[in-house]
């Protein structure tokens, strides 16, 4: 018999420490991660004036889906977040021709679809506790 809860749970799980592990370390060296970027992208066709402000963003949106959806506190919109935040790193990816980045964003992407059309089974949340239906 398939645990469609448990299920849900645990990919809701990964893709969350996922995200949460790469804010977390980031924000500590948030300088040198945006010099990094910013030195990534200057070859493309994306602006500085765009690539650094999104840089400093970047760890705090990662770091924020990631602790909501750790805990299944507003999921839905963290998981749309994700999603989105995905879509603008693969469009970042391929203007600077990193093409095997944008394989494990594909990843992340497809994990935070499932997660959005599979919803119904996501039983173990905050939301469940908050926001009865």
């Amino acid at each position: 018999m398939i645990n469609n809860p448990l299920s849900y749970l645990l990919l809701r799980l990964a893709v969350a420490m996922s995200m949460f592990g790469h804010g977390v370390v980031r924000i500590p060296k948030m300088d040198e991660f945006s010099a990094g970027m910013v030195k990534e992208f200057e070859q493309s066709l994306l602006p500085i004036a765009l690539v650094q402000p999104f840089s400093y963003i970047l760890p705090y949106i990662e770091l924020l889906v990631g602790v909501f959806m750790l805990v299944g506190l507003f999921t839905k919109q963290a998981i749309v977040v994700g999603a989105i935040t995905m879509i603008v790193l693969i469009f970042g990816s391929s203007m600077i021709e990193s093409w095997g980045a944008i394989s494990s964003q594909l990843i992340h992407i497809l994990c935070f679809v499932l997660l959005l059309s599979y919803q119904q089974y996501d039983n173990y949340a905050l939301d469940k506790l908050f926001f009865k239906k």
